[in-house]
């Protein structure tokens, strides 16, 4: 039977020391309703021994590491790794839009994409849906967004599929996603379609959601050369209206722009880039007025639900977003366009297991029958191939079929 190890807070002979890793170790035989006296039987160590751990008075040795994390069906990792020994690791940032300062210190998304480590900065908006975001690593040094930097990574979670995308029903992909064998985690950074199209196309995501008017210039008309000269695959995910989200006693009395600049109550806006924002300028047009009409034009707010919540919330009377996101927060909705919201997937990404078990979750019927249940949500394309973007196809005006996914 092997002995505990090495008493707490020395430094022990193979590195697993402290309370904290006992505190782990009983909250994790709790939750496999064992007994102290039925995880040391099943380990095959003493009572004691396990006793001790719990308590932090020992460290295990690597053998009763093993033996305790066998038997839970753990990893050493999981119940033992201490915080001070988490590996640095050195990845290109991409950091919160508008941000300039340094962001040492900030938590991270750390995932692979093309076998290149790519840190996603939890900051702002990115750090919350609606709660905090989980991180996989912490920023260490001062670089800016776009830049090498230094991240204490660890330990290794589930390797993840990184879509970029304002969709906030790109979420729903997680749950699917980790049911999978193996099982995959959802990276999502949420940001505006140009955004998202940027990232794709240096490398630094598998997917970018993008979102158009379903009568406007198709996807190869906002791609971009880079991506048509590099090839891309475009998969449907869903559609639905976008419009005017307004408080319920305020569309009470009246529904267009020009009443709202008229009463000088305020909307609340979407960022520079966003097609809420190109919507909100064309409907200013066409009612002949100006930014400088409407109260609260200069605010942004980056995400289609963010926007919705500060008009619930009283911030402002009026925002453009989508309707799913107006019926989460019980405001009135007017439509003024129907938007489609596509997958691009870069052809370097195409046939790696990230991308792969995206399209696997992507053409299954759970997910079609998951986002058709949100009010507003048309998920008929989900899984659907669109077309294949490249710059042939662009300049020949036409769309190519998909193959073989």
């Amino acid at each position: 039977m092997a002995s505990p190890g090495t008493r707490s807070g020395s430094p022990g002979g193979d590195g697993v020391p402290g309370p904290a890793s006992g505190v782990r170790l009983r909250l994790a035989r709790l939750a496999a309703a064992l007994s102290q006296e039925q995880l040391a039987a099943r380990a095959g160590v003493s009572r004691q021994a396990v006793a001790g751990i719990e308590a932090g008075r020992f460290d295990p040795s690597l053998h009763v590491a093993l033996d305790l994390a066998r038997a839970l069906g753990r990893s050493v990792e999981d119940l033992f790794a201490n915080p001070s020994f988490l590996s640095p690791t050195r990845a290109l940032l991409v950091g919160p839009a508008g941000t300039t300062g340094p962001l040492a210190g900030v938590r991270v998304e750390l995932a692979e994409v093309g076998e290149r480590p790519v840190a996603f900065a939890l900051s702002g908006d990115q750090s919350l849906r609606p709660g905090f975001v989980p991180a996989s690593g912490r920023l260490t040094s001062t670089a800016g967004a776009g830049e090498p930097v230094l991240v204490e990574a660890g330990p290794p979670g589930q390797p993840a599929v990184v879509v970029a995308g304002c969709d906030p029903a790109l979420g729903l992909l997680a749950g699917p996603l980790a049911d999978l064998a193996p099982p995959r985690r959802l990276a999502w950074w949420p940001c505006n379609s140009a955004a998202a199209l940027a990232l794709a196309a240096a490398g630094l995501v598998h997917a970018a959601g993008v979102h158009l008017p379903e009568d406007g210039p198709g996807i190869g008309a906002v791609a971009g050369a880079e991506l048509r000269r590099a090839g891309a695959e475009v998969i449907g995910f869903g559609a639905w209206e976008e419009g005017l989200a307004l408080r319920p006693e305020v569309a009470a009395v009246g529904t267009d722009l020009a009443g709202l600049a008229q009463r000088g109550l305020r909307v609340v806006n979407r960022e520079a880039g966003s097609e809420a924002r190109h919507l909100l300028d064309a409907e200013i047009a066409r009612a002949g007025l100006t930014g400088d009409d409407l109260a609260g034009y200069e605010s942004e707010v980056r995400a289609h639900l963010l926007v919705a919540s500060a008009v619930a919330a009283g911030l402002g009377e009026a925002c453009v977003t989508m309707e799913p996101a107006a019926h989460a927060y019980g405001l009135a909705f007017v439509p003024l366009a129907r938007e489609t919201f596509q997958l691009v997937v870069p052809a370097a990404t195409l046939r790696t297991p990230p991308v792969q078990a995206l399209l696997q979750v992507l053409s299954a019927p759970t997910l079609r029958l998951e986002l058709s249940r949100l009010p507003g949500y048309d998920a008929t394309s989900c899984g659907q191939a669109v077309c294949t973007l490249s710059l042939e196809a662009r300049l020949a005006g036409r769309r190519q079929p998909l193959g073989g996914l």
